[in-house]
């Protein structure tokens, strides 16, 4: 966590960040939550104010400048090494989503991270927060598979039929390699939910971890669309099935190589193989209804520590948002003491009618779609290489302007 009042330089702020508008605010605060010590100090402007800033203030250690609307970017943040103190961590902001102008501000100019508008908070903890708290990882060396759990508070409250639209909108709308998971092997719904009729391969994977691949998995997930798979099970109530050690990655290891997004319906119950696809993810959503035995489950689901490759807390979904008798959003907000994401509305004739006919909600129901599409925008972010990391280089690699700076000051 980056410490706000660092040793030695009392006079020098921890991080300042200066944004054109106000309509990314929340993401970049939300984001850096958990990576600052004290709130994200924001102030209004683009890059010309925070030259201007930096004429008569100290240099905070981390500076992020937002360059939208600005004609001449890269002169702009030449002019700001210009004013800053050599080793200043800059982080820009900007309309821009080329990749020319991402390795343009990188790598050239030594800009140590940049995002495209609009912002979310995932983009900002999973992009901005570890170099801001000093946790910077290396990038994987497994390209796509950003895997994404979901995770009803109780049974009944929609967290499966919230999997399968989100896995639907990935794979069929957004026309992204994807596979549905439901590791629920004996009452798992992903499968009836459209209308597929899994095999014992799950089973026998979960088994024998050592013998899956990424040739396999694939072997083993059912078609529901040209870039949609299921990988699902329908095992008798009375057989006994028991996951193996390391089945969880094993698996998850395979379908990564093969699929650019892992939707995993993951059941809120303590076994090893669910808590280790907990682990796994990149990003957990937990599915909640406004009930004071949901907000206790909850609390107790956003205590859980965070996997390696989770860099912010799970993305919350209050379901059946206004149902008669429960609780608001407010309510609900204050009792789990962080802010609801998405808020699906009470839609209960509309998701039996498609029940009944045998279609998906996201399909019918242009409210519930857009509360899917955002729900994927905010745990499955696009970035700009399609869903893939840009490659960064290490710190030493760069030749920017303020490592330049640092050199030709010393």
């Amino acid at each position: 966590m980056l410490n706000t009042a660092p040793a030695g330089r009392p006079d020098r702020p921890g991080l300042i960040a200066f944004l054109a508008d106000g309509q990314n605010d929340a993401a970049l605060r939300d984001g850096l939550a958990e990576a600052i010590s004290e709130p994200c100090e924001v102030r209004r402007g683009g890059i010309a104010a925070a030259i201007t800033a930096m004429q008569r203030s100290a240099t905070p250690r981390v500076l992020i400048v937002d360059l939208s609307g600005e004609e001449q970017p890269l002169t702009a943040l030449g002019n700001l090494a210009e004013v800053t103190e050599p080793d200043v961590v800059v982080l820009a902001v900007g309309e821009l989503a080329e990749l020319d102008f991402y390795r343009a501000v990188t790598r050239g100019l030594g800009v140590r991270e940049y995002l495209p508008k609009p912002l979310t908070r995932d983009k900002v903890a999973q992009h901005f927060a570890p170099i801001v708290s000093g946790q910077e990882r290396a990038a994987s060396g497994v390209l796509g598979g950003h895997m994404i759990t979901v995770t009803g508070a109780r049974g009944g409250g929609g967290a499966s039929t919230i999997a399968v639209n989100l896995a639907w909108h990935l794979g069929v709308m957004a026309r992204r390699h994807t596979v549905l998971l439901d590791p629920d092997l004996h009452m798992g719904l992903a499968a009836f939910m459209l209308d597929l009729q899994p095999g014992p391969g799950l089973r026998l994977a979960l088994e024998a971890p050592e013998r899956i691949d990424a040739l396999l998995a694939e072997r083993l997930a059912l078609p529901a669309g040209e870039r949609l798979h299921v990988l699902a099970a329908h095992e008798k109530i009375t057989a006994e099935t028991i996951a193996a050690p390391g089945a969880a990655g094993a698996l998850t290891e395979g379908l990564r190589r093969r699929y650019s997004f892992i939707v995993a319906d993951v059941p809120f119950r303590p076994l090893p193989l669910n808590r280790d696809l907990l682990d796994l993810a990149n990003q957990r959503v937990l599915v909640m209804e406004p009930t004071l035995a949901c907000v206790r489950d909850v609390i107790r689901l956003l205590a859980l520590p965070a996997g390696a490759a989770q860099p912010r807390r799970a993305v919350v979904v209050l379901n059946r948002a206004g149902s008669a008798g429960g609780m608001t959003r407010k309510q609900v907000e204050e009792a789990i003491g962080v802010g609801v994401d998405i808020a699906i509305p009470n839609l209960p004739r509309q998701l039996g009618a498609s029940a009944i006919l045998g279609e998906l909600a996201v399909e019918r129901y242009s409210g519930f779609r857009a509360a899917i599409a955002e729900l994927a925008r905010q745990a499955a972010p696009v970035r700009l290489l399609d869903g893939a990391s840009l490659p960064l280089e290490a710190d030493g690699g760069r030749t920017g302007l303020w490592q330049r700076l640092r050199r030709r000051r010393q």
